[in-house]
Order: C-alpha cells, then structure tokens, then sequence
C-alpha cells in the first residue's frame, strides 16, 4: 500500500541558519532600529528641524508614552542625541538632535518618500519635493558611482564581501532564485 503521508516537495537545498544571516544583514539590524511605528515620521520632523517633545507631539499626534519611548529608542541607537534647553521662565528640558549618523539617514527618508509618491500616492499626490537649494533644479534619489554618473537600478547588483560570512548567504539565495528560475 502507498506511503500517502509521504510528500512529493523538492530536495532540500542546505537550508541557511535564517538567525544568523538576520545579524549578519544591515537592512535587519536597521530596520530593528528603525522599523517601530512612529521612528520614521519623527526621523523625517527631526531632518526638517523639529527638536523639542511638544513639537513632535503636535506635528505626529503621537501619545507622550509612546513618543518618549521612540525618541529614547533613537537616542540609544545613536540616531538622536539628547541636549538640554532652556527657555525663558521654563524649567530645563530635553531636545533631540540628529547625530551624524542621523542625518545620514535624509537619502533614506527621501527613497521612501520617492517610492510612496510613486506606489501609494496620496489624495493630492506629492506633498512636497525635492530641489537643489542653489538653483531650484528638481533632484530625486539614484545610485552613483564613483564618477558621479547616475546608475540605472536594474544595472546594480549587491554582492558579499568575501571577508564575510555572507558568501554562503549569498550562494544559497543564488541557489533558490536559480531554482525558481528553471520551474517557470
């Protein structure tokens, strides 16, 4: 009589520890940072100058509990810096200002921005745009090289450093996209 509980699936290819190429990956260790609800919006207040609790409170309608919990989360992640004001007959308060690596991070908010202009547009499209401050020429988010000539998308491919253990992550991706490949 026929095994029926037996399946009729592919060979398994050697499966990668999914644990470890997560802490290997950059785009996880970030999005731990700053996937969040709230991290964005208050990156993207913070790139255009809001520093103080009340004016991220009033421009994101965030409650106190959760603002104060994602802007320490963005200080420890180096993102924030906390610095202390104070305004005339105030007591003193805290501010939150970009750090280096924070303001790296505006090509970042304007991919996004980019991508939701294009694929999940809002009622009255665009809200903003981008322009270069000396001439008001539009600008828009790309791959350069080194030359600084701007790359087509489909023209760049990520690739390990061989000095890492990423290799093998990269050669088993390789193996499933090549297998998936064959069966269409």
């Amino acid at each position: 009589m026929p095994d029926l509980t037996a399946t009729t699936h592919e060979p398994e290819l050697d499966p990668v520890d999914a644990r470890e190429y997560q802490a290997l990956c950059s785009i996880s260790r970030t999005v731990d940072i700053l996937g969040p609800r709230w991290n964005f919006q208050i990156i993207r207040e913070a790139l255009a100058g809001i520093t103080r609790f009340a004016d991220f409170r009033e421009m994101l309608g965030v409650s106190p509990d959760i603002l104060s919990a994602r802007l320490s989360s963005l200080v420890d992640a180096g993102v924030l810096e906390r610095r202390k004001y104070h305004a005339p007959g105030e007591r003193a308060r805290d501010e939150y200002v970009l750090t280096q690596a924070g303001r790296e991070l505006d090509i970042v908010i304007s991919a996004l921005r980019d991508w939701g202009d294009r694929h999940a547009p809002g009622e009255f499209g665009p809200i903003s745009r981008r322009i270069r401050r000396s001439d008001e020429t539009p600008v828009h988010v790309a791959y350069v090289d080194d030359a600084g000539r701007e790359v087509p998308a489909e023209d760049v491919v990520a690739l390990p450093v061989e000095s890492t253990p990423a290799v093998r992550f990269y050669a088993r991706r390789r193996e499933l996209v090549e297998r998936a490949a064959a069966t269409r």
